[in-house]
């Protein structure tokens, strides 16, 4: 099952060099598009007692299209006349700046460093989008100790505040700690999960990371499962239970 899975990781390596797919804005009216306002749904009911301000997107291991489904997400949970924020919190291999062709010069390590910045000198807006986007800015040699610093956390509380949701597009989980730290101060963990691609022990290792630290898993999306009046590679982003450790 996983026998082509080298050729394919090469494949989406190369692929992310240009940002990741933005298909729901490109083809609004194909089936992967109405699968991203599907999971937009599912997100809303899943926190019926509770607001859904913040939300972080990660995968067990690279190249699953966590990317991918944060950027959709994000268009479409703009589509609805929210104030929706995107943050490539990845500090090691941004992507959100491609997608969206920003401009990467500042962003989240520069407001992490400098306390005296405010987050609207770097947060830019697309009115076409409807979007607001936080790129990653200069990669620093220390992310992990960006991430988990009480700077980051009063950063995040300020965005919840002026933003209905923020949507991080973090790590792969089992590759580095960022995903378990920003995982204990947002409302909502998204797993990524690539069918015959990642394996069901990286799975479960991810699942466990974000366990021990108590992250509140609201589901995962299944990438890559073909289904029926679907063309291209990306193919179907359904909304999944709780994961278990079955």
């Amino acid at each position: 099952m996983f026998k082509n899975r080298q050729n394919l990781e090469k494949k989406l390596l190369k692929e992310q060099l240009h940002g990741a797919s933005l298909i729901t804005f490109t083809d609004p009216k194909s089936v992967n598009a109405e699968q991203f306002r599907a999971l937009r749904t599912n997100i809303e009911f899943a926190q019926l007692d509770k607001q859904l301000k913040s939300l972080l997107v990660s995968s067990s291991i690279p190249t699953e299209g966590k990317s991918t489904i944060s950027s959709n997400l994000a268009y479409v949970m703009g589509q609805t006349e929210k104030k929706v924020l995107i943050v490539d919190a990845d500090l090691r291999k941004p992507t959100v700046h491609k997608t969206f062709k920003l401009n990467n010069e500042q962003g989240l390590s520069n407001l992490i460093v400098n306390r005296d910045m405010k987050f609207n000198e770097v947060v830019q807006h697309s009115y076409d989008l409807n979007l607001y986007f936080l790129p990653s800015g200069p990669i620093p040699p220390n992310p992990s100790e960006l991430l988990s610093s009480a700077r980051m956390n009063q950063i995040m509380q300020e965005l919840s505040t002026y933003f209905d949701l923020v949507i991080y597009d973090a790590p792969p989980i089992t590759a580095v700690a960022d995903p378990q730290i920003l995982a204990t101060r947002v409302d909502g963990v998204l797993m990524v999960v690539r069918q015959n691609f990642a394996k069901k022990e990286e799975v479960r290792a991810a699942k466990k990371a974000l366990d021990t630290v108590n992250a509140n898993i609201l589901g995962y999306v299944m990438n890559g499962k073909p289904v029926s009046n679907s063309s291209g590679y990306y193919a179907y982003y359904g909304y999944g239970e709780k994961l278990n450790d079955n």
